[in-house]
């Protein structure tokens, strides 16, 4: 948790940016899930895409991902330079020696007839791990970003050992470039869980208090944790998380699965030396799912948690400012982007601004907290829903009938009673 002096820049469209400057971090108060509605009657400007997530200003929802779109200076910078709203980058850990990846390491669907090659790629698998590059490279391109970007988000992501130590010393040099906030894998869901890293730690909520515990009684600037999908019940890690100190939670990361079997080679894909490995599982057929458990989390953290005080981060197969819009009217305060930047480029921010623009003026919404949450209470159980239908189709029925005897008859509404008891 952290207390903050700020000054605001003025941010009325997604170019905009902002100073912050935090004071340090204290425990009990962290930042941001409403879910009220204030829909202005008229719209001079257009609608203001800025946000405020536990106290860092961001021009827009829209975040990088962690993974290969935040993996080195370069690529980080150019994100910055088209607009995004923040940066998470590559997971690191303290010894990247140990992280070996392998090629190919990744593998597409695609929409069609047997993955017709020409169709429209709906599902990609990876089997890349974290950040392969040395701790030290990495944490001076952070501290190099934030010296030429002082007004932007980036956000640090992290992953250790089951050992208090090694999760200490990697957050105090993170911290010492300068980033804005910290999120904690905890859902990479393979070869890390290998070493008790990753979704093995989000999986085992004893484990996760625990260790959530240390990074909180260490980190002085906000914490997010990321959370895997390939759990039963995503609200129980997501609880855990915020109830051991966490500002926020991020979801979902990828999805286990198997891409496919070559029916010609008879062998799996990614296919390494005639071998594979399940994988994770993203892009625009995982949303459904996602829409899923971040449903699940928001409607936890409104009825447990004062949801102003935490954020909610949404990942899935966003690949339109509709996808996006869907993820905040549940709850979300930001949206995450990782696959699609591969498939389509850093400037797909601008399209998803415009949309999510669109969208809002459609609706006549001037801000982001205007719509966000407001569709999370229309979920209810399955018992609910068959009282609510019930109830419906009695009202339906008693309008349909008409009149019960000829006494109801009235001279006011005659032609009225009439038509209420004609079959067509």
């Amino acid at each position: 948790m952290a207390s903050l002096s700020m000054t605001q820049i003025r941010a009325g469209n997604w170019a905009s940016g902002f100073g912050l400057n935090w004071a340090g971090r204290v425990q009990g108060s962290p930042s941001s899930v409403g879910f009220k509605v204030f829909a202005s009657e008229t719209q001079a400007t257009e609608p203001d895409l800025s946000v405020t997530v536990n106290g860092l200003h961001m021009p827009n929802p829209f975040v990088i991902g962690s993974g290969p779109p935040g993996t080195n200076y370069t690529v980080m910078k150019r994100a910055f330079d088209e607009g995004w709203g923040a940066v998470i980058a590559k997971t690191v850990s303290l010894d990247a020696a140990k992280v070996i990846n392998v090629t190919p390491r990744y593998a597409r669907l695609r929409a069609g007839a047997n993955g017709s090659a020409k169709g429209e790629i709906i599902g990609w698998e990876n089997i890349e791990l974290i950040s392969d590059r040395p701790l030290e490279t990495m944490l001076k391109e952070f501290k190099q970003l934030k010296e030429e970007y002082p007004d932007r988000i980036l956000i640090a992501s992290i992953m250790e050992e089951y050992n208090k130590a090694a999760w200490e010393e990697l957050i105090d040099r993170v911290e010492q470039t300068g980033v804005d906030a910290i999120e904690i894998n905890f859902s990479c869901p393979h070869g890390m869980p290998e070493r008790k890293m990753g979704a093995a730690v989000g999986q085992d909520c004893a484990l996760l208090e625990e260790v959530c515990g240390w990074i909180n009684a260490k980190a002085t600037i906000p914490v997010w944790a990321k959370m895997t999908p390939n759990i039963t019940d995503i609200s129980q890690p997501a609880r855990v998380a915020l109830s051991s100190g966490c500002e926020g939670v991020s979801a979902i990361n990828t999805i286990m699965s198997v891409m496919g079997i070559n029916l010609t080679t008879l062998r799996p894909e990614p296919c390494v030396e005639g071998y594979s490995t399940p994988g994770g599982y993203s892009a625009k057929a995982v949303h459904p799912i996602a829409l899923g458990k971040v449903m699940s989390i928001a409607k936890m953290m409104k009825s447990e948690f004062d949801s102003e005080n935490y954020s909610l981060s949404a990942i899935g197969g966003v690949e339109t400012g509709g996808d996006a819009a869907e993820f905040i009217l549940l709850g979300a305060n930001t949206v995450q982007v990782c696959t699609g930047v591969m498939m389509h480029g850093y400037g797909l921010v601008k399209k998803l601004c415009v949309e999510l623009q669109d969208f809002m003026k459609k609706h006549n919404f001037t801000s982001i907290e205007d719509f966000r949450g407001v569709s999370l209470e229309y979920f209810t159980t399955h018992t609910e829903l068959v009282r609510r239908q019930q109830e419906a189709i009695q009202k339906r029925k008693a309008i349909k009938k008409g009149l019960q005897s000829d006494k109801d008859w009235t001279g006011d509404g005659f032609v009225k009673e009439s038509e209420s008891m004609v079959s067509n």
